[in-house]
């Protein structure tokens, strides 16, 4: 595929990043990636740098990395932010500390680089919060290319708030105030660790926003994406339902089937109801033009946070799952966070 059938409509600009800080002290940039070892050994749920205005020169990043046998590698800080400009004067790079990533092709081709300390622990640690940064810690450097597959999934919400009802508002702060848009990508790469190398294959999502967000209202969330072996691909994201409502306070998906990118609605979503390691079912029914979608999923790869201060003491999943769809199984991601309240933890 060229960059106009990959960009979703954007224009390629819209995959490259700022020259400098924003105007607007809350306008972030912000590109995350969900990836996952083609055979399930391990997954990288959730690598992303947030570059936030009000700290440009201070970001945040995030990296996860789990492990079949239960074991995650976690590391979150902030880190100084390298110049934007490549050799060639393009605005390719968003990097922050010990992460760094690179557009080679907008909307084609990333590259992206961690080297950098993790804590190291089993995800069993994360549930009964006692993964502290006090446990023996690990280096691990990781360098893989990334090259897009599928069209990019854009929610545009650029419109002024004012002209939408107060729920629509809510969520599209939520979601953030300005463009999003995710690509299922496969990978190549090498990961060191432990006086080890790692070569893997892998697939997973991209994700790269330029918006103002505000999780103020935020209730929870549940998003699920998986790339298949024959080039199918689905994502969704659904909000919990307002009080007094049954139904998903937003609800948006898309198919990729034989070429085409199929705007899909949500029937039954897995949110996120109680905290446990692995083998939580995730399956998904989707509704389109095809009709009737099953996607059945069981977690593995899974990484928490308990009562996360992130985003409002939402408790929150990132994590994998093993998909099934039509006879297929691909390694997918999960992220789902819920209101403690809603949400039984099992150890």
């Amino acid at each position: 595929m060229n960059t106009t059938s990959l960009s979703g409509g954007l224009e390629p600009d819209k995959d490259l990043v700022f020259p400098g800080k924003p105007g607007h002290p809350e306008m972030r940039e912000s590109i995350s990636i969900w990836m996952y070892e083609e055979n399930g050994r391990f997954g990288f749920p959730r690598i992303g740098i947030e570059a936030e205005a009000w700290s440009w020169e201070d970001r945040l990043y995030h990296a996860n990395f789990a492990f079949a046998d239960g074991r995650v590698l976690h590391q979150s800080g902030r880190g100084p932010a390298p110049s934007p400009l490549d050799e060639y004067k393009r605005l390719t790079i968003l990097g922050a500390g010990p992460m760094t990533f690179r557009c080679i092709e907008p909307f084609q081709r990333w590259h992206f680089t961690y080297d950098g300390p993790v804590i190291d622990g089993m995800v069993s640690e994360m549930i009964d919060a006692s993964f502290k940064s006090s446990t023996p810690s690990n280096r691990v450097r990781v360098d893989a290319d990334l090259t897009m597959v599928t069209p990019a999934w854009v929610q545009d919400n650029s419109a002024d708030p004012e002209g939408m009802t107060e729920q629509e508002a809510a969520n599209a702060q939520a979601m953030g105030l300005g463009y999003r848009f995710e690509h299922h990508f496969r990978a190549t790469g090498v990961m060191e660790i432990d006086d080890q190398c790692f070569e893997f294959s892998a697939t997973g999502t991209r994700v790269h926003r330029q918006s103002i967000r505000n999780l103020g209202s935020f209730t929870g969330h549940c998003w699920l994406s998986a790339l298949f072996p024959d080039g199918r691909a689905f994502s969704c994201l659904v909000y919990p339902p307002a009080e007094g409502s049954s139904e998903y306070s937003h609800n948006d998906a898309v198919i990729y089937q034989d070429g085409r990118m199929i705007p899909a609605r949500v029937l039954a979503a897995p949110l996120l109801s109680r905290i446990v390691a692995c083998d939580d079912d995730v399956s998904v029914v989707l509704e389109s033009e095809l009709g009737i979608t099953r996607i059945a999923g069981k977690t593995l790869l899974n990484t928490f946070r308990v009562n996360n201060p992130d985003i409002g003491g939402l408790n929150l999943q990132q994590g994998g799952a093993l998909f099934s769809w039509d006879g297929q199984q691909a390694y997918g991601m999960v992220e789902r966070s819920r209101h403690e309240s809603f949400t039984t933890i099992i150890s």
